[in-house]
C-alpha cells in the first residue's frame, strides 16, 4: 500500500492504495466520486476521461500512485457547490447531449478541456475533440451541438464568465 495525496475538484484527499489500483478505481471506490465511468477497462471508450493536472486522460490507464501530488478533475466538480450547472453541462442539458448518460462524464471532461483550449472551436475540432470517446447511443449531434452552444460561455478556467 501506499499513501498518496492528490487535490480533486479543489479539495485535498490523502489516501492508501495498492500499486495496482486503477485511478478511476480510486476515486470511485475510495473517495466515492462515482462520476467518472468505468466501460471498455482499455483507454478506448473515454467513459473515464478526467483531467490531471489540466490535461484530459483516462482514469482506468493512470495508476493512482502516478497521480500522487496531481492536481485532478471529475465530473463532480464541473457544477458549482450550490447545485449551478457547469455552461458545459447546462449545455448538454439544453440540447439533449446527455443520452443515456453513460458517457456524459468522460465527453464532458473531454469538452472542458477544449474549450480551455479553444473557446470557440469549430464543428470540425469539436468532433475531432470527442473522436477518442465512444457514445454507444451514437448521438453524437447533440453532445456536438452542446460543444458548440457553450463555447464562448466558457472561459479559459472553464468557468461562466
Amino acid at each position: 500500500m501506499y499513501e498518496i495525496e492528490l487535490l480533486v475538484n479543489g479539495r485535498p484527499y490523502r489516501g492508501t492504495a495498492e500499486s495496482r489500483t486503477t485511478l478511476a478505481d480510486f476515486l470511485r471506490h475510495s473517495l466515492g466520486l462515482t462520476g467518472t465511468h468505468l466501460g471498455c477497462e482499455h483507454g478506448v471508450c473515454g467513459a473515464c476521461t478526467i483531467l490531471v493536472d489540466g490535461v484530459s486522460a483516462r482514469g482506468c490507464l493512470m495508476l493512482a500512485v502516478q497521480a500522487d501530488g496531481a492536481i485532478v478533475e471529475t465530473v463532480e466538480g464541473l457544477a458549482r457547490p450550490d447545485g449551478t450547472l457547469h455552461p458545459l453541462q447546462q449545455a448538454f442539458r439544453d440540447t439533449h447531449g446527455l443520452q443515456c448518460g453513460f458517457c456524459t462524464p468522460g465527453m464532458l471532461m473531454t469538452l472542458v478541456e477544449l474549450l480551455r483550449e479553444t473557446p470557440s472551436p469549430t464543428e470540425g475540432e469539436v468532433r475531432e475533440a470527442i473522436s477518442g470517446n465512444i457514445c454507444r447511443c451514437t448521438g453524437y449531434q447533440s453532445i456536438v451541438n452542446a460543444a458548440l452552444r457553450a463555447s464562448g460561455s466558457c472561459t479559459i478556467e472553464g468557468e461562466a464568465p
